[in-house]
Order: structure tokens, then C-alpha cells, then sequence
């Protein structure tokens, strides 16, 4: 069974307040979305990765992460699109035919493990479509406009989600195809499997598994490094 991922990495991160892609950033001297490949790369079960990128940036990233970190199972680079969804389907079209499984993750994710991943993969084949998330910590409110409540979720119901997402590849590929993705914000792949009617399965993540999002979670994953680091001595 052929595994591919696709690691998404086009979003600009105008939360971040820098002028360019955070996927570049450094983390520990590394990029964030080299650090992102490279948990993919060193694991048997993936065959391939499809790594989307902004407008522009496929020549810069081949140079300055592909060949420097010398990555062999990135086989294609793709440009993004305006939205999210977009940029996903443009990764969906350049997987290998034969493809049987495919992850989606975010390129500013780079704390995921193999475990995770391994898991993902195998509850998939199963059931066709898995997500990982956490459970949630904190009470959550629905509002409306006027900023004022209107109803309190139960918590035990709630997780919140992550990545990666795994999918038999021909069941996310109809997902897109079948659903037009232009009529609705997509703010993760599942939701389209969930249009079509088919169950998505979860499974538990890890809350160290963070999207690297703002400032204060790049100090965050200088401590999560750090720690990993002092695990391995």
C-alpha cells in the first residue's frame, strides 16, 4: 500500500506579522517546514510527498530546503491556491496514481511523530477517512455578533483538531471533485469527507503537536525542541 503526504505550506501566516512565508522561519536553525518534511522523510511507510508552496517560492524552496537538507521523497512542489482548499486539491492532482492512501498536514506543524502518523495511516485504511486531535482543556462559548453569549458546548464532546488528516486517496480526491469547494470555506479536509455522508474516525493526538501560528508559539517550540533534545541524551 502506497502512502503519499501532502504537506501544506503555502499559507502566508499574516498573524505572525512578517513579510514573508512563516513556514520559513527558523527553529533552532532549521526552517519550521524543514523540520515539518523532515519527520516524513525518515519514515518507511511514506512513499512519496507533495509539498505546496506559495506563489514564487517552488524554485527558492527546492534550493534552500530540498536539496540543502537533501530530501528525496518530496517528488513534486506545487504552487498554493487563494484558500486553503485550493492549494490541498492542487497537491490531491499531483499524487502519484498510484496512490492508495494520502495525508494531509500543515507545514507549520513539525512536532508530529511517527506514531501519530503510523496510527493515522492504519485507522484510515480502516475506516477511509482519520483526524487527529486533543480533547479540549478549556469551557468554550458561541456568541453572536453582539459578543454575547449564546450557548456553552458540552466539553466533553469537543476536540480540537489537527494533523495530519489520512484518507484513501480516491475517497478524498471524489470528495473533492463531487463538492464545490467554491460555495464554502474548507478549514480542513474532513469536512468534505463529513459532506459526503461518509464517518471520520479519531484518533488522540498530542497537545505538543502545536500549529506554529504566532510569535508566542515559536517560544513555545524552542521549549518543546529543547526538551525532545534532553530526552534523546
Amino acid at each position: 500500500m502506497k502512502t503519499s503526504v501532502i504537506i501544506a505550506a503555502a499559507g502566508k501566516g499574516e498573524r505572525m506579522q512578517m513579510n514573508y512565508n512563516k513556514q520559513y522561519i527558523l527553529l533552532s536553525g532549521k526552517p519550521i517546514v524543514a523540520h515539518t518534511i523532515e519527520v516524513f522523510e525518515n519514515m518507511d511507510l511514506i512513499y512519496e510527498i507533495i509539498l505546496v508552496v506559495g506563489k514564487g517560492e517552488i524554485n527558492p524552496v527546492k534550493e534552500d530546503i530540498i536539496y540543502k537538507y537533501n530530501f528525496k521523497k518530496v517528488n513534486k512542489i506545487v504552487e498554493g491556491g487563494k484558500e486553503r482548499q485550493y492549494s490541498v486539491y492542487n497537491g490531491l492532482k499531483a499524487v502519484s496514481s498510484d496512490c492508495d492512501m494520502v495525508l494531509v498536514h500543515d507545514g507549520a506543524r513539525p512536532f508530529i511523530t511517527g506514531s501519530i502518523i503510523e496510527k493515522s495511516i492504519e485507522t484510515a485504511k480502516d475506516s477511509g477517512a482519520c483526524i487527529v486531535a486533543v480533547r479540549v482543556k478549556d469551557t468554550i462559548k458561541a456568541v453572536n455578533e453582539n459578543m454575547e453569549v449564546v450557548h456553552t458546548p458540552d466539553r466533553d464532546s469537543l476536540w480540537a483538531v489537527q494533523t495530519p488528516q489520512a484518507f484513501r486517496y480516491r475517497l478524498l480526491l471524489e470528495a473533492y471533485e463531487k463538492l464545490r469547494i467554491d460555495d464554502m470555506k474548507v478549514t480542513d479536509d474532513a469536512m468534505l469527507i463529513e459532506k459526503l455522508g461518509h464517518t471520520v474516525k479519531i484518533i488522540e493526538g498530542s497537545y505538543e503537536n502545536i500549529k506554529i501560528t504566532t510569535s508566542e508559539d515559536l517560544i513555545l517550540s524552542e521549549g518543546i525542541l529543547k526538551k525532545r533534545e534532553n530526552i534523546k541524551k
